[in-house]
């Protein structure tokens, strides 16, 4: 679900409480950092890490993009095929984000890509939104299984891109991860 923009005192706590927790996952590891280390950090008592986030794994897999994803396969041609209506609406949702390149989101992804526990939750979080890509091409006339195939087998190359972008070394551009993913799904790239 995209949260609407936070600003003033509410994006600063906001803010300060995802750079701590970055930091301590990344110090002492994400089962080792307790919301109570958090909130003392950020210099905020425990509740009000809860009026942000939902959990300290919220911290990092809160995605806020479904809406925006699925509204944009929907605004593909229905003539073409529902993987290239799906990857082509991938391509046009994430032009449209101008922060996937920073430094924080890289930060969260290659937190996600060394716990195991958080892979398991971004399998959870990523199935909510090829549950809503699915199910606007089946509300458009796709029959239920190509729809359920096109969407479940285009978020696994999304989720590889970002897996591959976060940990790679040297740094790479996520939008270049992002299409090679993508075009080797339409089959545009044999590299």
């Amino acid at each position: 679900m995209r949260h609407p923009p936070l600003h003033g005192k509410r994006a600063d706590t906001r803010h300060r409480l995802v750079g701590h927790a970055l930091d301590l996952f990344e110090q002492q590891g994400f089962e080792g950092t307790t919301v109570a280390q958090i909130a003392t950090r950020a210099q905020v008592s425990e509740m009000t890490f809860f009026r942000y986030f939902a959990s300290k794994e919220m911290v990092v897999l809160d995605d806020s993009y479904d809406p925006l994803i699925a509204e944009a396969v929907a605004g593909q041609p229905d003539t073409l095929p529902p993987l290239h209506r799906v990857t082509r609406g991938l391509h046009a949702a994430l032009a449209d984000m101008d922060d996937l390149e920073d430094e924080t989101t890289r930060r969260r992804i290659r937190i996600v890509a060394r716990t195991p526990a958080l892979r398991a939750g971004m399998t959870r979080t990523t199935g909510a939104t090829e549950t809503a890509i699915a199910d606007r091409l089946i509300a458009e006339g796709v029959p239920t299984l190509p729809a359920r195939v096109a969407a479940a087998v285009a978020l696994a190359a999304l989720t590889c891109a970002l897996l591959e972008w976060a940990t790679a070394a040297p740094p790479t551009s996520l939008t270049d991860a992002i299409s090679v993913a993508l075009d080797t799904l339409e089959g545009a790239r044999h590299d």
